[in-house]
Protein backbone atom coordinates (compact mmCIF):
# COMPACT_ATOMS: atom_id res chain seq x y z
CA UNK A 1 0.00 0.00 0.00
CA UNK A 2 1.34 3.60 -0.81
CA UNK A 3 1.40 6.27 1.33
CA UNK A 4 -1.27 8.16 -0.45
CA UNK A 5 -3.71 5.45 -0.18
CA UNK A 6 -3.54 6.38 4.05
CA UNK A 7 -2.40 9.37 4.19
CA UNK A 8 -4.14 10.51 7.86
CA UNK A 9 -2.62 7.49 9.28
CA UNK A 10 0.92 8.19 7.40
CA UNK A 11 0.64 11.89 8.17
CA UNK A 12 0.19 11.12 11.50
CA UNK A 13 3.01 8.61 11.62
CA UNK A 14 5.11 11.11 10.43
CA UNK A 15 3.62 13.94 12.95
CA UNK A 16 5.13 11.97 15.51
CA UNK A 17 8.54 11.42 14.63
CA UNK A 18 8.94 15.39 13.48
CA UNK A 19 7.67 15.93 17.51
CA UNK A 20 10.41 13.50 18.86
CA UNK A 21 13.34 14.62 16.87
CA UNK A 22 12.59 18.32 17.75
CA UNK A 23 11.58 17.61 21.15
CA UNK A 24 15.06 15.21 21.36
CA UNK A 25 17.58 17.85 19.44
CA UNK A 26 16.41 20.91 21.46
CA UNK A 27 16.58 19.26 24.75
CA UNK A 28 13.12 20.00 25.80
CA UNK A 29 12.04 16.47 25.66
CA UNK A 30 11.12 16.32 29.63
CA UNK A 31 9.39 19.68 29.48
CA UNK A 32 7.07 18.60 26.70
CA UNK A 33 5.82 15.82 28.95
CA UNK A 34 4.80 18.07 31.70
CA UNK A 35 3.70 20.62 29.41
CA UNK A 36 1.71 18.55 26.53
CA UNK A 37 1.19 15.30 28.21
CA UNK A 38 -1.53 13.94 29.90
CA UNK A 39 -1.18 14.24 33.57
CA UNK A 40 -4.76 13.38 35.66
CA UNK A 41 -3.88 15.51 38.61
CA UNK A 42 -4.14 18.77 36.34
CA UNK A 43 -8.10 18.08 35.87
CA UNK A 44 -9.59 20.89 38.47
CA UNK A 45 -6.21 22.22 39.68
CA UNK A 46 -3.09 24.34 39.24
CA UNK A 47 -0.57 21.56 40.00
CA UNK A 48 2.50 23.49 38.42
CA UNK A 49 3.03 26.98 39.08
CA UNK A 50 3.12 28.73 35.38
CA UNK A 51 -0.48 27.02 33.80
CA UNK A 52 0.01 29.30 30.97
CA UNK A 53 3.10 27.91 29.23
CA UNK A 54 1.24 24.83 29.19
CA UNK A 55 -1.12 23.42 26.89
CA UNK A 56 -5.10 23.51 28.38
CA UNK A 57 -5.94 20.24 30.02
CA UNK A 58 -8.80 19.36 27.64
CA UNK A 59 -6.28 19.03 24.87
CA UNK A 60 -3.64 16.96 26.67
CA UNK A 61 -4.94 13.93 25.36
CA UNK A 62 -4.39 14.74 21.78
CA UNK A 63 -0.82 16.20 22.15
CA UNK A 64 0.29 13.28 24.48
CA UNK A 65 -0.49 10.82 21.57
CA UNK A 66 2.27 12.88 19.26
CA UNK A 67 4.46 12.49 22.29
CA UNK A 68 7.01 9.69 22.85
CA UNK A 69 10.07 8.70 25.82
CA UNK A 70 12.53 6.89 23.63
CA UNK A 71 13.06 5.52 19.95
CA UNK A 72 12.11 2.10 21.16
CA UNK A 73 8.42 4.01 22.38
CA UNK A 74 8.23 5.62 19.02
CA UNK A 75 9.27 2.67 17.19
CA UNK A 76 7.16 0.31 18.30
CA UNK A 77 3.85 2.62 18.28
CA UNK A 78 4.74 3.57 14.62
CA UNK A 79 4.54 -0.41 13.08
CA UNK A 80 1.77 -0.88 15.01
CA UNK A 81 0.23 2.44 13.79
CA UNK A 82 1.34 2.03 10.05
CA UNK A 83 1.14 -2.02 9.42
CA UNK A 84 -3.19 -1.86 11.21
CA UNK A 85 -3.91 1.57 10.46
CA UNK A 86 -3.19 1.71 6.66
CA UNK A 87 -5.00 -1.00 6.19
CA UNK A 88 -8.02 0.05 7.96
CA UNK A 89 -7.67 3.86 6.30
CA UNK A 90 -8.38 2.48 2.92
CA UNK A 91 -11.93 0.65 3.44
CA UNK A 92 -12.83 3.52 6.26
CA UNK A 93 -11.91 6.83 5.01
CA UNK A 94 -10.00 9.10 6.45
CA UNK A 95 -12.92 11.25 8.15
CA UNK A 96 -13.94 7.93 10.20
CA UNK A 97 -10.24 7.08 10.82
CA UNK A 98 -9.61 10.47 12.27
CA UNK A 99 -13.03 10.37 14.61
CA UNK A 100 -11.70 6.36 15.60
CA UNK A 101 -7.91 8.11 16.52
CA UNK A 102 -9.26 11.11 18.65
CA UNK A 103 -11.72 8.84 20.40
CA UNK A 104 -8.98 6.72 21.00
CA UNK A 105 -6.95 9.09 22.41
CA UNK A 106 -9.71 10.83 24.59
CA UNK A 107 -10.86 7.40 26.06
CA UNK A 108 -7.23 6.02 26.68
CA UNK A 109 -6.88 9.38 28.79
CA UNK A 110 -10.39 8.75 30.08
CA UNK A 111 -9.44 5.66 31.70
CA UNK A 112 -6.25 6.40 32.66
CA UNK A 113 -7.64 9.45 34.46
CA UNK A 114 -10.37 6.98 36.25
CA UNK A 115 -7.71 4.68 37.04
CA UNK A 116 -5.59 6.91 39.26
CA UNK A 117 -7.10 10.83 39.26
CA UNK A 118 -4.27 11.93 41.92
CA UNK A 119 -1.38 11.26 39.37
CA UNK A 120 0.76 13.29 38.90
CA UNK A 121 3.18 11.18 36.24
CA UNK A 122 2.79 12.47 32.74
CA UNK A 123 1.10 9.51 30.75
CA UNK A 124 2.13 9.84 26.84
CA UNK A 125 1.85 7.93 23.60
CA UNK A 126 -0.60 6.96 21.24
CA UNK A 127 -1.29 3.88 23.16
CA UNK A 128 -5.56 5.25 23.27
CA UNK A 129 -5.44 5.78 19.47
CA UNK A 130 -3.88 2.85 18.29
CA UNK A 131 -6.01 0.55 20.94
CA UNK A 132 -9.21 1.47 19.42
CA UNK A 133 -7.41 0.77 15.81
CA UNK A 134 -6.05 -2.64 16.95
CA UNK A 135 -10.12 -3.35 18.58
CA UNK A 136 -11.67 -2.44 14.85
CA UNK A 137 -9.12 -4.44 13.46
CA UNK A 138 -9.62 -6.95 15.19
CA UNK A 139 -13.62 -7.05 15.23
CA UNK A 140 -13.44 -6.26 11.47
CA UNK A 141 -11.14 -8.77 10.21
CA UNK A 142 -11.40 -11.58 12.63
CA UNK A 143 -11.91 -15.02 10.80
CA UNK A 144 -13.21 -16.76 14.08
CA UNK A 145 -16.71 -17.45 14.16
CA UNK A 146 -18.87 -16.36 17.15
CA UNK A 147 -22.45 -17.40 18.02
CA UNK A 148 -25.46 -15.64 20.20
CA UNK A 149 -25.80 -16.16 23.58
CA UNK A 150 -29.44 -15.87 24.42
CA UNK A 151 -30.52 -12.16 23.65
CA UNK A 152 -27.03 -10.82 23.06
CA UNK A 153 -26.19 -11.09 19.00
CA UNK A 154 -23.29 -13.15 17.97
CA UNK A 155 -21.46 -9.58 17.24
CA UNK A 156 -21.30 -8.33 20.21
CA UNK A 157 -20.45 -11.89 22.06
CA UNK A 158 -17.49 -11.36 19.08
CA UNK A 159 -16.77 -7.93 20.90
CA UNK A 160 -17.14 -9.08 24.35
CA UNK A 161 -14.56 -11.74 24.23
CA UNK A 162 -11.93 -9.66 22.48
CA UNK A 163 -12.56 -7.08 25.57
CA UNK A 164 -12.01 -9.67 27.74
CA UNK A 165 -8.80 -10.99 25.94
CA UNK A 166 -7.52 -7.45 25.27
CA UNK A 167 -8.27 -6.35 29.29
CA UNK A 168 -6.50 -9.27 30.56
CA UNK A 169 -3.13 -9.30 28.46
CA UNK A 170 -2.88 -5.36 29.89
CA UNK A 171 -3.38 -6.80 33.35
CA UNK A 172 -0.88 -9.42 32.72
CA UNK A 173 2.01 -6.76 31.30
CA UNK A 174 0.85 -4.65 34.58
CA UNK A 175 1.94 -7.72 36.96
CA UNK A 176 5.16 -8.75 34.67
CA UNK A 177 6.02 -4.89 35.46
CA UNK A 178 5.51 -5.40 39.13
CA UNK A 179 2.47 -4.43 39.39
CA UNK A 180 3.05 -0.57 38.10
CA UNK A 181 0.06 -0.27 36.05
CA UNK A 182 0.75 3.60 35.30
CA UNK A 183 4.06 3.13 34.36
CA UNK A 184 2.74 1.70 31.07
CA UNK A 185 -0.04 3.39 30.49
CA UNK A 186 -2.53 -0.03 31.20
CA UNK A 187 -5.78 1.92 31.25
CA UNK A 188 -5.35 3.97 28.27
CA UNK A 189 -4.46 0.52 26.34
CA UNK A 190 -7.98 -0.91 27.84
CA UNK A 191 -10.04 2.58 27.75
CA UNK A 192 -8.91 2.51 23.66
CA UNK A 193 -9.92 -0.36 22.82
CA UNK A 194 -13.19 -0.51 24.24
CA UNK A 195 -14.03 3.08 22.62
CA UNK A 196 -12.69 1.04 19.26
CA UNK A 197 -15.18 -2.04 19.56
CA UNK A 198 -17.67 0.40 20.62
CA UNK A 199 -17.06 2.64 17.57
CA UNK A 200 -16.45 -0.15 14.79
CA UNK A 201 -19.61 -0.71 13.84
CA UNK A 202 -21.31 2.91 13.32
CA UNK A 203 -17.91 3.67 11.58
CA UNK A 204 -18.91 1.46 9.27
CA UNK A 205 -22.21 2.22 8.83
CA UNK A 206 -21.70 5.81 8.42
CA UNK A 207 -18.54 5.16 5.86
CA UNK A 208 -21.45 2.38 3.80
CA UNK A 209 -24.37 4.04 4.48
CA UNK A 210 -25.52 1.39 6.47
CA UNK A 211 -25.22 -1.69 4.46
Amino acid sequence: MKPQDAPLVTGYALACVVVFLLTWVSGYQLDSFIRAGFIPARFGSELIASPGTMVPFILTPLTSAFLHAGWLHLIFNLIILLFIGRQLEAPLGAKAMGVLLVVGAYAGAFAQYLADPASAVPMIGASGAISALIAVFALIFSRSQTKAIGPIPAHWVRALWLALAWIGLQLLLGLSGGGDFGAIAIWAHVGGFLAGLLLARPLLRWRFGGR
